[in-house]
């Protein structure tokens, strides 16, 4: 299928502005490890907050499985995977050879020429799909040279529509770790768990079709993107996690790879207000609490709006 026939959210080489809601109930969506694990949130406001970081996790994790098998969707950033054997591979992969340092303790190093370092980059692109669409550093270990690649897909930090009211709670296990506690007399062991009982959050999200250019985007990876983003919390469901689900996907699709219009005049078309009467005193517990609007009158010339699920 040529691009000329694609839909236009499908399409590499042009630019996209996306809005992505989903929402968690009874569950701690991403815990701050400096925080005792409570739930992120703005300590000014008490908004919610989930980090990319947390949602690109899922997102991998979650790919693999959707496209298990096919050489080109394998993941970089994998646990249990060190890094620098993968970009090590890549110099393998495309013929560099490496030599012995003898004057750092027979360290092995690369040298590259620029034609060198591009084949290889372009052999990671290829091989790994979060390094085409959300970019990595590469250069540690002995790849100084391969540099970084910046990725088209960037997401921000998603922020919940109100604030949150997270919640700690008591819990006991009937257990205990260690064989000693057990010999003096002990039951159970006391813990703690954290949750927030509702919260709609929103993120927004760019694709750069200059950057994805470079990368080696295609179709394939789009539709891939957004059955994965429609799906990846039911893969990664877990207690602590409660009940996330997606709520929806809004893209804004320009007509060129550098855009028609500023991405804030597009997104800001998207907003989750209050169901019912605004007056009244809220505590959001579940979606039907939020009316999602879409305002798609006037839109700037060449802009297409398209909901990939709701």
């Amino acid at each position: 299928m040529t691009t000329a026939n694609l839909p236009a959210h499908l399409d590499p080489t042009v630019r996209h502005d996306m809005v992505f809601l989903f929402d968690v109930t009874d569950g701690n969506p991403n815990g701050d490890p400096d925080a005792g694990n409570q739930p992120r949130t703005d300590i000014y406001t008490g908004h919610g907050l989930v980090t990319d970081v947390a949602i690109k996790r899922k997102f991998r994790d979650t790919l693999a499985l959707a496209a298990a098998g096919h050489p080109r969707y394998g993941i970089f950033v994998e646990a249990g995977h060190a890094l620098n054997t993968r970009l090590v591979e890549s110099l393998s992969a495309t013929g560099v050879e490496r030599d012995k340092d003898t004057k750092k303790g027979g360290k092995t190093k690369a040298k590259l020429t620029p034609e060198q370092a591009q084949a290889a980059r372009a052999w990671l692109c290829d091989r790994y799909a979060d390094i085409r669409l959300f970019g990595a550093v590469l250069s540690t270990g002995e790849t100084n040279a391969l540099g970084a690649i910046r990725g088209p897909l960037q997401f921000g930090m998603a922020r919940s529509i109100d604030p949150i009211t997270p919640t700690e709670h008591a819990i006991t296990r009937v257990t205990q770790t260690r064989q000693e506690d057990i010999d003096d007399g002990e039951r159970t062991e006391m813990g703690s768990k954290w949750t927030v009982p509702y919260a709609l959050y929103r993120v927004e999200i760019s694709y750069s079709a200059a950057r994805g250019a470079q990368t080696g985007v295609d179709t394939k990876d789009f539709e891939l993107l957004y059955q994965v983003m429609e799906m990846m919390f039911d893969h990664d469901a877990s207690a602590a996690r409660g009940r996330m689900t997606a709520r929806g996907l809004h893209v804004f699709s320009h007509d060129n790879t550098f855009g028609n219009a500023p991405a804030q005049k597009l997104v800001e078309r998207i907003r989750a207000v209050p169901a019912g009467d605004a007056e009244e005193e809220r505590s959001p517990r579940c979606f039907g609490d939020y009316d999602v609007t879409v305002d798609t009158n006037d839109l700037p010339a060449g802009i297409t709006y398209h909901q990939v699920f709701n």
